[in-house]
């Protein structure tokens, strides 16, 4: 780890600690228990089925795929959000570990790297596309409220310029081989050891508009259930929230974490996102910080068994090649 990796993570910590007793650790408690463990569960569930479709999303973007491999990319999409969540690396970690993960189910590597450099280029277009709405959904709360009213108009023309930064993004990737090769050297080391294999993934993904367009409306879709995922929190907690609100605080969260993508798993960032936003729509911080205590919660009892079986396959690998 980075040492600006570790002075970020332990400044978000920090910040979730001070946010905990501040806000009131009763409160909080009190929250999160009202669920009870057959809400967790169905939590849990609900999770799980977001992941299935962010999965879905990525596999709708291959070329040839038969219907068995659905299963594959939703695991390998689990892995990387869990390792995202869980391990003390930045998203791009994340990242790296999920396309492993596809590689180890029998996708070749240079798909498999290509394949998860374009579902992140989709899942952003998706995204910008749903902050926008958040916003859109928010904008009366947003200008009403003193502490948020200041930056309303530099959130909106950040997610705008987006466009044009996507855009480029694309272009680079479809356009230059050379500049698609430095970025998987970058982030995705093990891909240029078939350089030439990953350049012709990379371009036969882009060959088709079609499951480019399935993939960000899948992805859109994903992000449409996770504010129903809020949702069903703060019902489960005995409270009442409406469901368009919800999504408006998870598009606002999205582009918080965006902007904060370097502090590991956004401890801290995701904590006072959610304590800061509820308010905005009728609800105590404490609801805020237990949502976000039970999406932490869920994501480790998903989160560990998925990371413990890739480990499990990553060593059987190495067993294998060394025998």
């Amino acid at each position: 780890m980075k040492l600006g990796v570790i002075a970020a993570m332990l400044l978000g910590f920090a910040l979730f600690v001070w946010l905990l007793f501040h806000i009131g650790i009763g409160e909080v408690w009190g929250a999160v228990t009202a669920i009870g463990i057959g809400g967790f569960a169905l939590l849990t569930l609900a999770g799980i089925a977001v992941v299935c479709l962010l999965g879905t999303a990525w596999f709708a973007l291959i070329p040839g795929s038969s219907p068995r491999d659905a299963l594959t990319f939703v695991i390998g999409r689990q892995t990387r959000d869990s390792a995202g969540d869980l391990l003390p690396f930045s998203q791009v970690g994340g990242i790296v570990i999920g396309a492993r993960a596809v590689i180890l189910r029998g996708i070749a590597p240079a798909l498999a790297f290509a394949s998860t450099i374009v579902d992140v280029t989709t899942e952003l277009m998706a995204q910008i596309v749903f902050v926008l709405i958040g916003i859109a959904l928010a904008i009366t709360q947003l200008r009403a409220s003193e502490a948020t009213a200041p930056y309303v108009d530099g959130l909106i023309l950040g997610t705008l310029l987006l466009v044009p930064g996507i855009a480029a993004f694309v272009f680079l990737q479809q356009r230059g081989s050379g500049f698609a090769e430095r970025l998987a050297g970058r982030f995705l080391p093990a891909a240029l050891s078939h350089t030439a294999a990953f350049s012709g993934a990379m371009s036969k993904l882009y060959d088709s508009p079609g499951r480019l367009a399935v993939s960000s409306s899948i992805h859109l879709l994903s992000w449409v259930a996770s504010g129903g995922v809020i949702w069903l929190s703060v019902r489960l907690i005995g409270l009442h929230i409406d469901f368009f609100a919800c999504i408006a605080i998870e598009a606002l969260l999205a582009a918080l974490r965006s902007a904060t993508v370097f502090i590991p798993a956004a401890i801290g960032v995701q904590e006072a996102g959610y304590a800061a936003l509820m308010p905005l729509f009728g609800l105590g911080p404490e609801v805020g910080l237990a949502v976000s205590l039970l999406k932490r919660a869920r994501d480790i009892v998903i989160g560990v068994p998925v990371l413990l079986a890739w480990q499990a396959l990553e060593g059987r690998r190495a067993l294998t090649v060394e025998s």
